[in-house]
């Protein structure tokens, strides 16, 4: 098993098995509930800058394989009716939304001439669901590994930060749990942030939030369509985000199986355990190399999006809604 590759980053040089105990100890501490999801991923940052990642070739994987398992969980959670609702009030502001963050977007990048592979997967990370949407436009624009680092680096970045200041601003402007849900939903890029800090806010913005953020995910599908006509790519495979469906059975098997109410709040449970370990990761993925390789103009990009989309969302929930 390899260790981080550019170890000389670290601020403590360990044996990897020390590296292993470190993480296995943070990970345990997720297991057993004994931190919070934000304070994982504090830890995540704070362990990969000062001993190291021995497990770097397999985060990528652990994340995502974690982060769907955890939303399929959630989906025992959720009421269908109540679901649907939300999902049906929410669907203006998100197309909205998704559609006024890519133009805004493409004005940033030709205002910061940022390479335009790059600004469209910022863009897109931005207006649909981050690091997910990112991974599903990459191979379609066919942008090369420079390109989809530096736009992960970005969205992570933001992402971590969300976690911890919308449920501040949340209280501090006294939001609503559906205004809190349906903001987070909107201005959060990655579900595994959205989720965490709908958590942090209670149980109503958690369903709000998961239920509006997973079918703003599904926008992956014709913005990965318009994206290969935008860039003449014809002979593209669409990735689509299958693990949704899977919630909206779990979602149904809650809502109109009674049997299953046995086991839903401990797959529930589970689920918010895995999400925990999940932002460990990521904040595992954030070390000082990652910082530097996004540059001052993306990252200024991808910083005035996020000020633009949090704004406008917020407006209009509060005053249009």
């Amino acid at each position: 098993m390899k260790t981080q590759e550019h170890s000389a980053t670290n601020l403590v040089e360990v044996s990897i098995y020390f590296q292993q105990a470190v993480f296995a100890l943070i990970v345990g501490l997720c297991l057993f509930s004994i931190i919070s999801p934000p304070i994982a991923l504090l830890l995540g940052i704070v362990v990969v800058n000062v001993f190291g990642n021995p497990f770097i070739d397999f985060n990528h994987k652990a994340i995502t394989f974690l982060l769907q398992f955890s939303v399929v969980g959630l989906g025992f959670g959720m009421n269908a009716a109540s679901a649907f609702s939300t999902g049906k009030e929410g669907f203006f502001l998100t197309i909205f939304s998704i559609f006024s963050t890519l133009l805004f977007g493409f004005l940033l990048g030709k205002w910061f001439k940022t390479d335009k592979k790059t600004s469209h997967l910022i863009s897109c990370g931005t207006a649909i669901c981050g690091g997910s949407a990112i991974a599903a436009i990459s191979p379609v624009i066919k942008s090369n590994e420079n390109q989809t680092s530096i736009a992960l680096g970005v969205i992570f970045i933001l992402n971590s930060i969300a976690l911890f200041v919308f449920p501040f601003i949340g209280h501090q402007l006294d939001l609503s749990q559906k205004d809190f849900g349906l903001w987070c939903a909107i201005a959060i890029h990655d579900t595994s942030s959205v989720v965490g800090a709908a958590n942090k806010y209670g149980a109503e913005a958690l369903q709000i939030a998961t239920t509006v953020k997973l079918a703003r995910a599904l926008w992956i599908i014709p913005i990965s369509i318009l994206t290969a006509i935008l860039f003449k790519n014809k002979n593209t495979k669409i990735k689509i985000p299958y693990f949704i469906g899977l919630f909206i059975v779990a979602m149904l098997l809650n809502s109109y199986v009674p049997k299953i109410a046995i086991i839903a709040p401990h797959v529930v449970g589970i689920a918010k355990i895995g999400l925990t370990v999940t932002l460990f990761l990521i904040g595992a993925t954030l070390n000082i190399n990652t910082l530097k390789s996004v540059g001052v103009k993306p990252f200024l990009q991808g910083f005035f999006l996020w000020i633009f989309i949090a704004g406008l969302s917020l407006t209009a929930i509060l005053y249009l809604a």
